[in-house]
């Protein structure tokens, strides 16, 4: 089999692969009994956590409806990241503005701290005040 011979899988085939390497068996040791190389085979399982065995198409265009299925199946993929993404901001912000709020606690904290320890303006100890000098 030359380079430039492209291979042609069934369905079946695939699934049965997929469903091999969920169960959880060597991927390595498969692309070499099945003589098919890694990254196709990781390609296959993710098309099919994404599409499900409508994703698992023929090589070739897709058909019209494959296209819509796979089409659908990336923009629920697509939503589902964009809400974890969503969440992930939403918790870095929360972090955030709890940091701030610390931070504002010490500074007032430290702010009444040090207007404590000033002298009074008026008392014993006090720094008199005296007028400018006019020359």
């Amino acid at each position: 089999m030359s380079k430039m011979e492209a291979r042609s899988f069934s369905r079946a085939f695939k699934l049965d692969v997929v469903r091999r390497m969920e169960a959880g068996e060597n991927v390595s040791a498969l692309s070499r009994e099945v003589g098919v190389k890694r990254t196709i085979l990781y390609r296959w399982r993710d098309a099919w956590r994404l599409g499900g065995e409508a994703a698992l198409r023929l090589n070739g265009r897709p058909s019209k409806a494959d296209a819509v299925v796979m089409r659908l199946a990336r923009g629920v993929a697509g939503k589902a990241d964009d809400l974890a993404e969503a969440r992930w901001q939403i918790d870095q912000l929360q972090r955030k503005v709890g940091q701030q709020q610390l931070d504002l606690d010490f500074f007032k904290a430290a702010l009444r701290r040090i207007e404590a320890s000033r002298r009074p303006k008026s008392g014993p100890g006090a720094t008199a005040s005296s007028r400018t000098s006019r020359r």
